[in-house]
């Protein structure tokens, strides 16, 4: 059974730092590209960072460059992605994904994890 659960969220101060975690199971976690997804209310879901499946090469949004870093750990099968200097922008629930390309499209999602940054 695949899954991937997202863990860290929560509510945060701005300027305050969280650690996202994303643990998968039941598939190869090593030979997928990882990906943080996040999605605030009445807006479109928004794609914040990448990491290859080796972990080598790592891509960022505008939005959030400099201040978030995405890692994996394929030992633990598991994704992270740090924030620091987070903003009101960036409530939203985040959610990772597995994303394999080969003969067709193999692509798991997980449920999702609540960051709301507020004073």
């Amino acid at each position: 059974q695949v899954q991937l659960v997202e863990s860290g969220g929560g509510l945060v101060q701005p300027g305050g730092s969280l650690r996202l975690s994303c643990a998968a199971s039941g598939f190869a976690f090593s030979t997928y590209t990882m990906r943080w997804y996040r999605q605030a209310p009445g807006k479109e879901r928004e794609l914040v960072a990448d990491i290859t499946p080796s972990g080598r090469s790592t891509n960022y949004a505008d939005s959030i460059k400099g201040r978030f870093t995405i890692s994996r750990d394929n030992a633990k099968n598991t994704v992270y992605l740090q924030m620091n200097s987070l903003k009101p922008a960036d409530t939203a629930v985040y959610s990772c994904n597995a994303l394999r390309v080969a003969i067709g499209v193999t692509e798991y999602w997980g449920q999702g994890t609540q960051v709301t940054v507020s004073s």
